[in-house]
């Protein structure tokens, strides 16, 4: 796989070749501003031929810079004219070229680059449609503009140069250039792009933020905690996973600071639910902000009305939100499509988790309308037949039909490969909705002084986990079902789902070790992974997208699963897992990798188009060192359990005040958030088999609150 320069600002992104080059053969390469492709070509040509890459690199998220000679270069011949191409994405696209000679006599050469906009929709980058609005080109002495109008909708790029090309057109700029002996060129080239959906999401936010949602910046990252470790894999993923998330967050809303991730590079560079709240929640211990930036902005944009071409319904949190050409004209409902059936249970799951690590309060009140009205949705609309089971059946003829988190058209089948038929209600969109009801519950009781509401929904969530642990075990297998289909049949498939049940803690305790020694056996765990269907069911493919392959956020919640029912080993040797296969990647994990088995291939096999960076992939080694860390909140308190001796925590305090340590668990309290946090662990050790340790139960999820604390893990 050729390896692309990647340069990234939010939704603003540029994807090339290793030169810098994007030439239009219809790859999805090119300079990308909220949805649309504003430069599907742009290729540097020196004495009339490309340029040869010398070395390319990264020299942050935004900024790289490629060191090229030119074409004819070849063994035997030193070439002796260099050229250095820095490239710069912000709110626009800014690229500095230095060409320099080396040859010991004058050169004289053309200097030319070719560019193009075909303005495509990124959903038109996939699947390529005729444009149906009118591309007009403005030429200028020393600049050009490429502009793309249809019905009121416009968008346009604007190219300008720092020097006066001796030839310019809509497709090229041609600069004679002549370099004396050890003399060197410079250009200046700037691309700035406008038009409709660029800097808000058009309509999205109209008449929402005023009065009903403060216009304030969440709480700056700052300093975030310091891993120190012995182990280089460990450290450089946990550092490239703070990287990535940082440079996947953007600006939705120009009313708003919010800034909450995008979902991944290069499809998804947008708003999602369930990715923004998923990784949200893996990144919770070390950057609360995220958490709030992704619920204000899905409080935001949450349903009022029912609109069946979008999936709508009151009370229900978005699946995607895109600016571009197709979703401003209808052609595609994400603006927003709201076609998840999970999305809105995690809204409620992550309210709660960020105010135990945080404390918000604040934040958490001034929620209470959004969050009365998902659980209004998931007692009503989420369930439409009354049966107790939120299921779920697409209404618009353009959504998704499936709408979990395997949202790909054939990941609900039976064992025997036949696909299940709507209405679906999937074992994970349960779980979810067991563990929003018991924690809002703890929030009508702590912030709203509901407790007639918090009452009802215990309730409701006991009679929900004991009637689902009837309906959805198949006995005859040994696991519970995927979903129940239309005709309230069990899908025997066993698949990763059974993980997340754990993670949601809606499973019977009697039942917890079956599910965990299912999810380990071989056909269910690659070695670097727990696959997304077993191998031996018969839709199993390897590289099939949802029925074969390994997430790397799948597999992180299934070991924080296998922890909070105490199964310590199998939930360290998941984390390490990823850990290891992050190494294979750069320390950047994939959204997903080929379910192969370790045993038969020592390295693990990227899907053929998996985003990177991607979101929740780049919060799984996060969420993966909260579970070999132990990290819980109790009261307050966060505490670092101890496996099987050897760790300890203390708060990093001034010189002069006492900590605490020593014992099975340790217990800090929250400190002030300009205080520093240091992670320390000295060594990860393999899993070794039957040291099992009870995991600590702490109410209806794996709550905690943040607080500066230093954690040391020896083996012994």
């Amino acid at each position: 796989m050729e390896e692309q320069l990647v340069v990234l600002h939010g939704s603003t992104f540029f994807v090339s070749d290793g030169r810098g080059d994007v030439e239009n053969i219809g790859d999805p390469n090119g300079f990308f501003v909220r949805d649309m492709r504003h430069l599907s070509a742009w290729q540097l040509v020196v004495g009339g031929m490309p340029t040869r890459p010398l070395s390319t690199r990264n020299l942050d998220r935004d900024h790289a810079r490629m060191f090229l000679t030119i074409g004819w270069a070849r063994i035997g011949y030193d070439a002796g004219v260099t050229i250095c191409r820095d490239r710069q994405v912000t709110d626009r696209l800014q690229e500095d070229l230095t060409v320099e000679n080396y040859t010991g006599q004058p050169q004289r050469m053309a200097i030319e680059l070719h560019y193009d906009a075909d303005f495509a929709d990124l959903f038109e980058v996939k699947d390529r449609q005729p444009k149906k609005g009118v591309c007009r080109v403005h030429v200028g002495r020393d600049a050009v503009c490429l502009r793309y109008d249809r019905d009121g909708f416009s968008r346009s790029t604007l190219i300008s140069f720092s020097r006066v090309p001796a030839s310019l057109d809509g497709h090229r700029a041609v600069f004679d250039v002549e370099l004396a002996t050890g003399g060197s060129w410079q250009l200046l080239v700037e691309v700035r792009c406008e038009g409709d959906g660029i800097g808000l999401a058009p309509g999205a936010a109209e008449g929402r933020v005023r009065g009903r949602y403060p216009s304030q910046p969440v709480r700056p990252a700052g300093r975030r905690p310091r891993l120190e470790t012995e182990m280089e894999a460990l450290r450089n993923t946990y550092d490239q996973s703070l990287v990535d998330l940082d440079a996947l967050r953007f600006r939705p809303f120009e009313e708003v600071p919010w800034t909450p991730p995008a979902a991944g590079l290069p499809w998804f560079m947008a708003l999602f639910g369930r990715d923004s709240l998923i990784t949200s929640y893996q990144a919770l211990p070390f950057d609360p902000t995220l958490a709030a930036a992704s619920l204000q902005s899905l409080a935001l944009l949450q349903a009022r009305d029912v609109d069946d071409y979008r999936d709508a319904q009151p009370g229900k949190i978005l699946h995607e939100l895109r600016c571009g050409e197709m979703a401003r004209f209808r052609e595609a409902p994400q603006s927003p499509y709201y076609g998840t059936h999970d999305a809105t249970s995690l809204f409620l799951v992550l309210l709660d988790e960020y105010e135990r690590w945080t404390g918000d309060l604040e934040l958490v009140r001034r929620l209470e309308p959004a969050a009365r009205a998902a659980i209004g949705w998931i007692e009503r609309f989420g369930d439409p037949d009354g049966d107790g089971y939120l299921e779920y059946q697409a209404r618009s003829p353009q959504g998704l039909v499936n709408h979990y988190w395997k949202d790909s058209w054939n990941s609900v089948m039976f064992a025997d490969g036949t696909l299940a038929e709507p209405p679906i209600a999937t074992c994970d969109v349960q779980g979810y909705a067991y563990d929003a009801r018991m924690r809002a519950a703890r929030l009508a009781r702590l912030a709203w002084a509901d407790e007639p509401l918090a009452t009802r929904l215990e309730a409701d969530a006991e009679e929900l986990r004991c009637r689902f642990n009837r309906d959805f075990w198949c006995e005859e297998r040994g696991h519970y079902a995927l979903a129940l289909d239309g005709r309230k049949r069990r899908v025997d498939s066993m698949t990763s789902n059974v993980g997340q049940l754990l993670w949601t803690g809606i499973v019977d305790e009697e039942r917890a070790a079956e599910a965990v020694r299912r999810l380990m056996a071989p056909d269910m765990f690659s070695g670097w992974g727990v696959r997304t269907m077993s191998s031996s069911d018969h839709g199993y493919n390897p590289i099939g997208y949802h029925n074969g392959t390994v997430w790397p956020h799948d597999s992180g919640l299934v070991a924080e699963g296998c922890r909070r029912y105490g199964f310590r080993d199998e939930a360290s040797r998941l984390s390490w897992a990823l850990i290891e296969a992050a190494a294979f990647f750069g320390h950047r994990l994939p959204e997903a990798f080929t379910g192969f088995s370790r045993d038969d291939n020592p390295f693990p096999v990227e899907y053929p188009t998996a985003s990177r960076p991607q979101a929740w992939a780049a919060g799984a080694p996060l969420l993966a060192l909260r579970t070999l860390l132990g990290l819980d909140v109790v009261d307050g308190e966060l505490r670092v359990h101890r496996r099987g001796g050897g760790v300890a925590a203390r708060r990093q305090r001034p010189a002069g005040q006492r900590g605490s340590q020593g014992g099975a668990t340790s217990a800090i309290r929250r400190g002030p958030p300009e205080d520093d946090v240091t992670l320390n662990r000295s060594c990860l050790p393999a899993p070794r088999r039957g040291e099992r340790t009870q995991a600590q139960r702490v109410g209806p999820g794996l709550p905690g609150r943040m607080s500066c604390f230093s954690a040391t893990h020896t083996l012994r």
